[in-house]
């Protein structure tokens, strides 16, 4: 039992949520409960925006209906274009944003649900990093020292320029001027980024920090911008308007090869939050940072991806790596908590179970969290009303962080629409495919209204979730946890479900439905080169029947432990496509003592991987020795030395490899749904079978159908 089924499981057997469900307050306003929402980008907007998106609305009134105690909406700029490196961010450095700002305020409100806006300044973050095609302005970026890190995982590649005193004076007054804006668009209070990486921390930090003025040197004069920020902000709107601070409970160096002493050490920390009490913060929030691993700070799940970047023994003491990254940040908050008379906010990868055990042993006031929150905007109202079997479950994939707000088991999120509505007249439905699309369009007809009846072919439900749950394992994603709640779900709707038997065109029409989804999936991908017919090879579809077979017994996980004793794969591998496929099996071989090559006729490899997990898996293959070969002109042929190629330069080359194997994606295979038409009122094909993706795709498309049936 892993990742978040673990809370899952210890809430049915009679968990309390008390503290959880509890009021809170922060200054003078008053939490609905102690879940906060933080402010975490889902980077749904563009700079240019004056009014939000019919998208954004719905986000964020899903997350105050559900129940959330306090939502922080994610960061605006305050500091246009020095102090942001995304175009799809909202800004808040002129008054023409509060009107936008208000619509949002407006919707939030409707719920009784208080709000913060967060406000940041990127400030040292590199220019140019490749994922803004035009950047915001040409650099350099600015910080408190030109300091810098040459490293893929980080955000630190170019020399910044040192800001001067009157430029930091600036900041002050721009920080100060956004709160009021903030406050004019209705906002209940602020919450000022000082944690991961942006200005305040480069100030905050002696490793960034090398100044020898009154911003440099001292923990005093370190803290002074920050500082003064808040003591402005108060003497603008009053001491009354709340004013909350996200800071670094520790910064860690070890993992590049830096001294965690040149950096900002825990004990600082706590100094730093007195500093910030006395000058009058209401809140502050914790997290982590590690040089040279960014993400792995904020998402601290993601440092353990696919390994932790140095022995878990090596961690520092005040980390807690015991959960692979799960409250992490618990020891850190508990040791501010100590030393302030403010509330203390705990965040990284927090379910209800841990946040509750962290309140009540007084280790935190409130816990925050985003990811659980977007997988489930109903998490704090399904708590309160006993229904923790109905809560949908985050399995850390991580693509809702800049990837438009979508979320791979809430098919709603990144649409315009807040909830599933009731179909004006009941139909019979019939899903033809038991993956994540026919599942969720299984449970979005049942919502609405229809007898559903779903047929899978296969003997359990899930489709290709269980095959690739072997492949990725339990960390950091938890693919059986949604695999359970979609099945959950159908049985507590009624959708009647039949396994182990296909279903054709003549038993289609006998059923006569009023609609079909065909949900069967795609067809594996093939391509015919001399030699692919080989003992040696192992195309995608020979593998996918191999272990469906085996998945008919077997527990994911059992079968991925069992695969460590013994695999018919020989120790060369010669993986052909760099897709997604081709890299998570990659990384499935490597873990087994394989000697891995990856080939694909792209130039840029790793598509369908979100951009962080495909930074840290990279590094990671170059650590193991794992050899990426992209721009290949053609596959030759498959010998008994392994795979001849056609290189980029036109060379002949030969992979040796005991094995090749075929990781492709998925063709479509729209030919039931073809001979279907016209002997069915509607039909309608979803997932793979009509455009392979990935499982946030085919969850999307699934919902969007469904919600118009």
């Amino acid at each position: 039992m892993k990742g978040g089924r673990v809370w899952f499981e210890r809430a049915r057997k009679g968990a309390s949520f008390e503290k959880l469900l509890e009021p809170g307050r922060i200054g003078q306003v008053r939490t609905r409960n102690r879940i906060i929402k933080s402010g975490a980008g889902m980077l749904m907007w563009h700079e240019d925006d004056l009014h939000m998106r019919e998208e954004v609305l719905a986000y964020y009134e899903r997350i105050a209906k559900g129940g959330a105690g306090l939502l922080i909406v994610e960061a605006a700029t305050v500091d246009y274009p020095w102090g942001a490196r995304y175009r799809n961010r909202y800004r808040i450095d002129d008054d023409k944003y509060i009107g936008g700002f208000s619509e949002l305020v407006g919707v939030i409100h409707k719920y009784g649900c208080p709000t913060f806006l967060a406000l940041n300044h990127d400030g040292p973050w590199q220019v140019k990093w490749g994922r803004e095609k035009n950047p915001l302005y040409p650099g350099p970026p600015v910080a408190a020292s030109p300091v810098y890190l040459e490293n893929p995982n980080d955000h630190h590649n170019e020399r910044p320029r040192a800001l001067t005193i009157p430029e930091i004076e600036g900041i002050v007054d721009k920080f100060a001027k956004a709160a009021q804006r903030a406050a004019k668009a209705g906002f209940d209070g602020v919450d000022i980024n000082a944690g991961s990486s942006h200005l305040f921390h480069n100030f905050l930090s002696p490793f960034w920090n090398r100044r020898e003025d009154a911003y440099g040197g001292s923990l005093e004069n370190r803290s002074r911008l920050l500082v003064q920020v808040i003591r402005e902000t108060k003497r603008l709107l009053g001491a009354d308007f709340p004013v909350s601070v996200i800071i670094n409970g520790i910064e860690v160096g070890r993992a590049v090869g830096i001294d965690d002493n040149k950096c900002l050490t825990h004990p600082e920390s706590l100094a730093i939050a007195r500093l910030l009490d006395e000058a009058g913060a209401d809140a502050i929030q914790v997290r982590n940072h590690w040089i040279g691993w960014h993400v792995g700070g904020f998402l601290p799940d993601v440092l353990f991806y696919p390994e932790p970047p140095i022995p878990v023994d090596a961690f520092p003491k005040e980390y807690d790596a015991s959960r692979k990254g799960a409250g992490a940040n618990i020891p850190l908050a508990a040791g501010i908590r100590k030393v302030v008379s403010i509330p203390v906010t705990v965040v990284g990868r927090m379910d209800p179970e841990l946040g509750e055990r962290a309140l009540q042993q007084g280790w935190a006031d409130f816990v925050a969290m985003t990811r659980r929150l977007h997988a489930d905007p109903e998490l704090p109202n399904k708590l309160a009303a006993g229904r923790v079997e109905d809560i949908a479950p985050c399995t850390a994939c991580d693509f809702c962080l800049g990837g438009r707000g979508r979320c791979r088991i809430n098919g709603l999120s990144g649409t315009p629409y807040v909830s599933i509505e009731k179909a004006e007249r009941k139909k019979r439905v019939l899903v033809i495919g038991g993956g994540p699309a026919g599942m969720e369009a299984a449970r979005v007809s049942a919502l609405r209204g229809h007898d559903v009846f779903l047929t899978e072919k296969l003997h359990k439900l899930g489709g290709l979730l269980p095959l690739a749950a072997m492949v990725k394992g339990d960390h950091p994603e938890d693919l059986p946890s949604m695999v359970s709640y979609l099945e959950r779900q159908l049985l507590t709707l009624g959708v009647k479900v039949r396994l182990g038997k296909a279903v054709d065109v003549s038993e289609v029409e006998r059923m006569k439905p009023d609609v079909v989804f065909v949900a069967t999936g795609g067809s594996p991908g093939v391509i015919q080169i001399c030699g692919s017919d080989r003992s040696n090879v192992k195309s995608g579809g020979e593998l996918h029947r191999q272990l469906k077979f085996c998945l008919r017994f077997l527990d994911p996980h059992l079968l991925r432990r069992l695969s460590k004793i013994y695999m018919p794969i020989g120790k060369r591998v010669a993986i052909v496509g760099g897709a997604i496929q081709g890299c998570e099996l990659a990384e499935f071989l490597t873990k087994r003592g394989r000697r891995v090559t990856i080939v694909d006729k792209a130039e840029v490899t790793g598509e369908g991987l979100v951009m962080t997990m495909k930074e840290y898996l990279f590094t990671w293959f170059e650590k193991k020795g794992v050899a990426i070969i992209g721009g290949v002109r053609e596959y030759v042929e498959v010998n008994e030395k392994g795979l001849a190629i056609v290189d980029r330069e036109g060379r002949r080359r030969t992979i040796e490899a005991d094995t090749v194997i075929f990781a492709l994606p998925l063709a479509p295979d729209t030919a039931l749904a073809e001979a279907l038409r016209g002997k069915v009122p509607e039909v309608y094909v979803v997932g793979d079978c009509r455009e392979p993706g990935l499982i946030v795709d085919a969850v999307g498309a699934a919902l969007l159908a469904a919600r118009t049936v």
